[in-house]
């Protein structure tokens, strides 16, 4: 039963989990020294270091926060019910 209820909310919290990473990664990479927007892979404009780091980082970002999120709704899942979601 726990785990009926535990999708909707996950789904919930992964996809707040996105929005939060997303801007967190944005944040990132204007903090290191870099322009506001991260390069895309088909800039031309830019180059392969900088366009590697950027995916890089921005993956490193979402993964942490995903781990966050999910851990965190977890943990709650678990106080709340006595049951983990596993």
């Amino acid at each position: 039963m726990v785990k009926i209820l535990y999708k909707p909310l996950g789904l919930l919290f992964g996809a707040l989990g996105g929005v939060l990473a997303g801007a967190a990664f944005r944040r990132l990479w204007a903090l290191l020294g870099h322009e506001d927007e991260a390069p895309r892979a088909t800039d031309r404009d830019r180059g392969w270091r900088e366009v590697l780091t950027a995916a890089a980082l921005q993956g490193a970002v979402f993964a942490f926060v995903k781990a966050a999120v999910d851990r965190g709704g977890a943990v709650g899942t678990r106080r709340l019910t006595g049951t983990w979601p596993d």
